[in-house]
């Protein structure tokens, strides 16, 4: 939730950023929140494997927004549509998708490695020696 929000408060306070900020954080953003949610629809995916997928679904939604027909530019005209479908292709979405998920994978790595690591240090009762 911290990731939707924090990526909507890019694009409301846009101006109020910097500029690089305001331009890049929304989409470096979206990539990672795409992760964050496949982690969360298959919580046993393997940290590889969540990586190429929302990789492979980011390039699809901006391979997709070469596409134009009506019925398509109608769903971007909402709002949730434009959000999750975007409007044009950037090369540079492309990058800053690359770092949100690269962000996402070094923070689930870091996370589950010290899950990991914690759970072969089991206390010990007393009565055991």
């Amino acid at each position: 939730m911290a990731t939707i929000v924090l990526g909507l408060a890019t694009r409301g306070f846009r101006r109020a950023l910097p500029a690089a900020v305001g331009l890049y954080a929304g989409d470096v953003l979206w990539a990672t929140m795409v992760y964050l949610l496949a982690a969360v629809i298959w919580p046993r995916a393997s940290i590889r494997r969540l990586g190429v997928s929302t990789a492979a679904f980011a390039l699809a939604i901006e391979l997709g927004q070469l596409y134009h027909a009506p019925w398509i530019d109608a769903v971007r005209g909402t709002r949730l549509g434009g959000l999750v479908l975007g409007f044009g292709f950037l090369w540079s979405d492309l990058a800053c998708y690359t770092v949100g998920i690269a962000l996402a994978v070094v923070l689930d790595w870091r996370i589950t490695r010290r899950r990991a690591g914690n759970a072969y240090l089991r206390p010990v009762h007393p009565t055991q020696s």
